[in-house]
């Protein structure tokens, strides 16, 4: 090889390297165990609205006012796991007209993914139910974790309908959908193969998760 020709490749690849795309910033790694009372309150600084965009068989957002003070632990979990890119194309695997919709299972990304598996997975880890603060309920469009009755994990759920008296008390409420809830009906009316299941019988996703700061509802 002369030495122009190594000039001129050498330009070319210059040219090239110029043009190419930007290295898109890396997502935070997921977080391997639960928060703790002291990494909580730094995950929820600047944590007040979560803008879930669904896509799928219905399309649209809602928002979930937080309530970082009600449920610390929780709400940091789902926090850091938004964050990271946990919930992005998590679908929702239990709708069930006039009670919940329910998601967050990691499982449900495979459209092939064993039924009767479906609804069992989780972040990796388990963190101790909040119980609700007496001032808040199951009230309709309330945001709770989804617990198998010993610990919570990364599923939860929105109440359709004003569950309250319906629910014992053993699921951690963590925020409110303040907007957006038209997403929420149509999610709800979503056909399923067993009412009493709740199996959707078409894939609506969760497309994304952002973090906003905003008013603290707890």
């Amino acid at each position: 090889m002369t030495r122009g020709t190594s000039l001129v490749l050498a330009g070319v690849l210059s040219l090239a390297a110029c043009s190419a795309e930007p290295t898109p910033t890396p997502a935070a790694a997921c977080p391997t165990e639960a928060p703790t009372s002291t990494s909580a309150q730094a995950s929820l600084r600047d944590a007040g609205l979560a803008t879930v965009t669904i896509g799928g068989a219905v399309e649209g957002e809602f928002v979930i006012e937080l309530y970082p003070d009600a449920a610390p632990i929780a709400t940091a979990s789902f926090v850091d796991l938004a964050r990271c890119g946990f919930y992005d194309g998590i679908a929702f695997h239990r709708i069930i007209a006039g009670f919940v919709i329910q998601a967050g299972d990691p499982m449900t990304r495979d459209p092939s993914a064993d039924p009767g598996l479906v609804g069992r997975g989780g972040p990796g880890y388990r963190f101790e139910i909040e119980p609700p603060r007496s001032d808040l309920s199951y009230r309709t469009y309330s945001v709770s974790m989804a617990n198998d009755s010993v610990a919570n994990g990364s599923q939860f759920f929105v109440a359709v309908e004003d569950l309250t008296g319906g629910l014992p008390p053993s699921y951690t409420i963590f925020g409110q959908v303040v907007s957006g809830t038209e997403t929420v009906d149509e999610i709800a009316a979503v056909p399923v193969a067993d009412p009493q299941v709740g199996s959707p019988l078409e894939r609506v996703v969760i497309e994304s998760i952002t973090i906003a700061s905003g008013a603290d509802g707890g």
